[in-house]
């Protein structure tokens, strides 16, 4: 695959055998954003589960300290009251049984994360094809199948995001943007890794965490050293 000039300037920074401490890798990963806009700083970690097995499953949400960045749109399923505790939360998307074929047959996606009132997982799961594959799917181990929706909002504006494993068992995951300071990098990936330390699945068998890295979104990827996880 051929880079462009800018990439290849980036790629000399990195020392590609060498796997870096977390703050080196972060003040790297922020020399190496060069595009002409604001670059999300994402981390790659590959890790020892097999996904197909159940109980080596991984999916949850921690909310980053200092958010993402990113301005995201949450749509809420919700019916009685809870319409309107939705909106007075800053929704920016309430609704119900109208919403379904708005999304199936006009292709509507004007939003980011999905939450949804366990009542309306009914409704909700005639999205399932739409929405599943797009990880947009609302689901009580990510905190997005709750009552209290007003909560679930916050967490989310506030810079909630979900991890889960990919079909290679990796886990892809923002945690800010390139113009972040190398403070605020460090306490939202050392915020992701916790929670993903923590989600270990009693299942797995030898090294949890194989490898970590970290790239913006134009950049390359720079190795993390995995020793202290």
């Amino acid at each position: 695959m051929k880079h462009g000039k800018k990439y290849s300037e980036a790629a000399k920074l990195v020392d590609r055998a060498a796997s870096y401490e977390p703050a080196e890798a972060i003040a790297l990963v922020k020399k190496t954003a060069t595009a002409k806009f604001d670059e999300t700083v994402e981390v790659h970690i590959r890790t020892g589960c097999d996904g197909r097995h159940a109980e080596q499953q991984i999916r949850g949400a921690v909310v980053l300290p200092n958010g993402t960045g990113k301005t995201v749109r949450v749509l809420v399923f919700a019916k009685g009251d809870k319409v309107a505790e939705a909106e007075a939360a800053g929704a920016d998307h309430v609704g119900g049984d109208e919403l379904i074929p708005k999304i199936q047959n006009e292709g509507w996606l004007d939003f980011d994360v999905v939450v949804a009132t366990p009542d309306m997982m009914g409704v909700v799961g005639r999205l399932g094809k739409i929405l599943g594959p797009k990880g947009l799917m609302p689901n009580p181990k990510a905190g997005t199948v709750t009552m209290d929706v007003a909560k679930a909002i916050a967490d989310i504006k506030a810079g909630k995001i979900e991890y889960r494993l990919d079909k290679t068992n990796i886990i892809h995951c923002p945690v800010g943007k390139a113009s972040f300071s190398e403070e605020k990098l460090n306490e939202n990936f050392d915020a992701l890794m916790e929670a993903i330390v923590k989600a270990k699945p009693s299942a797995v068998k030898g090294q949890y965490l194989r490898s970590i890295s970290l790239s913006t979104t134009m950049g390359p990827g720079v190795k993390v050293s995995t020793a202290k996880y």
